[in-house]
């Protein structure tokens, strides 16, 4: 990972962290599973990578979009997004780096499921790596 990405999620678990119990009751949380054409990963990843992190830096309700690929599968990937609440996540549809991600991938998407989730320790605290 680069240090952009993760100096971005970083601050994004460290947002989260701070919010009170009541903020993070209004979050709206949900894992965005998707399966890629094989012979696109590598510009579906790029086109990902861009929109995901202009969303964290650029969006204040954007508090987290952190995805991983499937190791076994590598077209596979699942994506956990974690708005501040519903209002923060319509106005994300809306950005322009959004639709841009939209529409460069709308080819590439063999299949798209949005499972909605409940945290079931809203207050948990994400660690910091201990230094060494």
């Amino acid at each position: 990972m680069n240090l952009r990405i993760f100096t971005t999620l970083l601050f994004a678990i460290m947002a989260y962290s701070n919010l009170s119990a009541q903020e993070k009751s209004k979050q709206m949380v949900r894992l965005a599973r998707i399966v890629i054409d094989a012979d696109q990963l590598e510009q579906y990843k790029a086109i990902l990578k861009e929109e995901a992190e202009a969303s964290v830096r650029i969006e204040p309700g954007v508090l987290t979009l952190f995805a991983v690929q499937e190791k076994d599968n590598p077209t596979h990937f699942t994506i956990l997004e974690i708005y501040a609440d519903s209002a923060a996540y319509k106005s994300h549809l809306q950005t322009p780096h959004f639709i841009r991600y939209k529409t460069g991938t709308k080819d590439m998407v063999k299949s798209l499921e949005l499972v909605e989730t409940t945290p079931l320790i809203p207050d948990m605290q994400i660690k910091k790596p201990s230094k060494k």
